[in-house]
Order: structure tokens, then sequence, then C-alpha cells
């Protein structure tokens, strides 16, 4: 991780954000926000459909970070936080996301590292990205 600090990752597979994932997560939320998951009403917003919620895309950087980077000889990896999170743009229902990164820094901490590891979710049309965020995650050895 230590050498890695610079390293552009990725991009992961791209992943297609279908009404069923924005209501499972609208479910666990809580959050059942119209524009999220009321498809009629939606078309008459100023996306023209549904949009997964900020916190889904968010929530999705983590599932990219395995696929960007793999670190070995560690006993366990756990986020600890974020910097800083921005939502550029909205992910319309059926489209498709992926997430690239890079690593901002790795300091040593007691017991293992913390990397800063900017993640950007991307959407298929090549706009503006959908989320940018700077993840804290810490190796433990």
């Amino acid at each position: 991780m230590r050498t890695a600090t610079g390293a552009v990752l990725g991009p992961t597979e791209w992943l297609r954000i279908d009404q069923q994932r924005i209501d499972m997560f609208a479910d666990v939320t809580g959050d059942h926000q119209w524009i999220h998951v009321d498809p009629e009403r939606a078309r008459d917003s100023p996306f023209g459909c549904t949009v997964a919620h900020g916190y889904l895309t968010l929530s999705l950087c983590n599932y990219f970070l395995p696929q960007l980077l793999a670190v070995e000889g560690v006993r366990l990896g756990v986020n600890y936080g974020a910097n800083r999170v921005r939502f550029p743009a909205p992910v319309p229902v059926d489209s498709q996301i992926r997430g690239r990164g890079e690593i901002l820094a790795c300091d040593d901490i007691p017991g293992g590292v913390q990397a800063t590891i900017l993640i950007t979710a991307e959407t298929a049309d090549g706009g503006k990205p959908a989320c940018v965020v700077e993840t804290l995650n810490r190796w433990l050895t």
C-alpha cells in the first residue's frame, strides 16, 4: 500500500441500477421519496424517470473498492469513514455505473495502515460523475 500512493485503479465492470435495487434500498433506509420509488410521478420530474438515492450510489463505492484493490497479508480491512462526498450527477433508473479509484495517501496507524482512496462512480453516459468520495480505509495486520 505504501508504495502504491498515486496509483490509478480501475475501472470496474459496469453495474446496472434497476428499479428493484432502488426500491430495496428505499425499504432498508426508509427513504421512500417519490423521485426514487414512484416511476409514474417521476416521469414528470426534471429527470424524466426515477433516480437512485445518492446514498445508494455512495454505498456502491464500497462494492467497487475490492474490485479496484486487493490488499494481501492483512487480517482485516475496515471502513474508517470519508473525508468528502459529492453527488455531481443523478443515476437514472436502468443506468450503468462503474468505479474508478486513486490512492491519495497511505499512513501508518497502530496495528496497520490507513489509506485515503478517491473513488469515482461514473455513469455510462460519460457525463459528470454520479459520486466522488475520499474514503478512509484501514487494513490491520
